[in-house]
């Protein structure tokens, strides 16, 4: 098996702030984290690879700083690690970002699966690793709790509103995971001595086949314009009975005495 992991570095979200001028998150200073759904995707990826052989590779886009994820990724399980690095790529929304990634995948060889967390943490779009599945014209499964291989087949537990389904398919194939039923593995001191011996190769747009063009800001057909929280209007109340159906009756008791229905 031969598979590929999509990681981003992000701010660790319970330090976040914004730059209410630019609209753009304050960085500096702020602690920086292995995306959490990215992990979850990695532990798996780890997994298949421990029951079926193979190799686990990871591949991120940002600056230099987050070689520091992706160490961190070759601590608990990754054997090669690359970062996207360019000025070109700056500024990228999600469909330059998962074009850029997609043209980097191409230029690494073949796959037989790719997986990426269901959304960024600082940016919540869960576009990402969709748009790659589209670039590369492979099948694609959303919401996954888990994966493994049976018969030369992909089986997938997805996540639904109700529980989970069982989904079959072939190879290759994009994944995006969710939080899933076990934790993503902790590195040892040696395994982390190690992995900051291991190289990280970088690439820029001179090392793939890109139209830079479809990258960057020129690339990007959206933008940010305002970014601000909602100021809160009045008092809120939270109904909580002992059923759904309890509290649905109950909520609309509460507006029938109000006239708002």
């Amino acid at each position: 098996m031969n598979i590929l992991v999509c990681v981003k570095q992000v701010p660790d979200t319970t330090e976040i702030k914004i730059n209410y001028e630019t609209n753009t998150l304050i960085r500096e200073g702020v602690p920086s984290i292995v995306n959490p759904f990215d992990a979850y995707a990695l532990e798996i990826a780890v997994r298949i690879k421990e029951k079926h052989g193979g190799t686990v590779t990871v591949l991120s886009m940002g600056p230099e700083q987050a070689k520091a994820a992706l160490k961190e990724c070759l601590s608990v399980g990754a054997d090669n690690a690359y970062l996207l690095s360019d000025r070109a790529f700056g500024g990228s929304d999600t469909l330059a970002t998962s074009y850029i990634l997609s043209s980097a995948i191409k230029s690494l060889g073949e796959f037989d699966l790719i997986l990426c967390g269901k959304q960024a943490i600082d940016g919540d779009t869960a576009q990402v690793g969709p748009e790659i599945a589209e670039h590369l014209g492979l099948p694609q499964v959303t919401y996954v709790l888990d994966a493994d291989i049976s018969e030369d087949k992909l089986s997938v537990k997805k996540e639904t509103e109700t529980g989970y389904e069982m989904i079959e398919t072939s190879m290759p194939a994009v994944l995006t995971v969710v939080k899933t039923a076990f934790e993503p593995r902790m590195a040892s001191v040696k395994a982390k001595i190690a992995a900051n011996r291991k190289p990280i190769s970088v690439i820029t747009s001179q090392d793939i086949e890109i139209d830079l063009t479809r990258a960057g800001l020129k690339g990007s057909p959206t933008k940010v314009k305002k970014t601000f929280t909602p100021p809160m209007k009045g008092d809120s109340l939270i109904i909580k009975e002992d059923t759904a159906e309890a509290s649905v009756r109950k909520l609309v008791s509460i507006l029938d005495e109000k006239s708002i229905i």
